[in-house]
């Protein structure tokens, strides 16, 4: 990307972030309400991830899982039908809701609406001992949007790890504000249509 091309992308983003958060506050508040009647649990789960220039920031999304998912300190990933996953919790995921708290990410700048999905430590360490490229993915703010999880799914083994960051490098090396516009448009309408992804 081109000087002019990156500050209209992170301009964009700002824009984008503040309009998304004032546009979806009701059901921001919703949702925030939905989970604290069903558990009274923390509504908002923050975790630290790997983000640009491989530095740590703290990712905020809805909680989708019971307070206690990982009580042994080991990370895991979520499958499909986790029954560690609540019943609000699992229409969020279904539906992407429970990322709409990361805008405030995006409006930080610690993330962008388009790039490589963060990814914690503790993975990211299992990844770059496999294919160390990993670490050209620094360059770049993570996504609330990315072609990986469009086209793979959310990643719940290392071999669809190591995909989405094929796809990721690809993203990296083709990328362009046409091409972000893309990816949003699909992943929007994949979302209305019921794509479980």
């Amino acid at each position: 990307m081109s000087p002019i091309a990156r500050t209209t992308k992170r301009f964009l983003d700002v824009v984008a972030s503040i309009v998304g958060l004032a546009v979806f506050s009701p059901v921001l508040l919703v949702i925030y309400i939905a989970i604290k009647c069903e558990d009274h649990g923390k509504a908002i789960f923050s975790q630290e991830r790997v983000g640009y220039h491989g530095e740590i920031f703290t990712l905020y999304k809805f909680r989708s899982m019971i307070t206690l998912a990982e009580a042994d300190g080991k990370p895991a990933l979520c499958q499909k039908r986790d029954k560690r996953l609540t019943r609000v919790g699992r229409f969020l995921r279904e539906h992407h809701l429970d990322e709409l708290p990361q805008l405030w990410n995006v409006l930080k700048g610690e993330m962008s609406f388009v790039g490589p999905r963060p990814e914690r430590k503790y993975f990211v360490d299992q990844i770059k001992s496999i294919n160390p490229d990993y670490e050209q993915l620094y360059q770049l703010r993570p996504g609330l949007f990315s072609a990986a999880t469009l086209y793979n799914g959310y990643t719940d083994s290392m071999t669809k790890m190591l995909e989405r960051l094929r796809m990721d490098l690809d993203y990296l090396y083709h990328r362009s504000l046409w091409l972000d516009t893309k990816i949003i448009f699909l992943t929007v309408f994949s979302i209305l249509v019921g794509k479980k992804f």
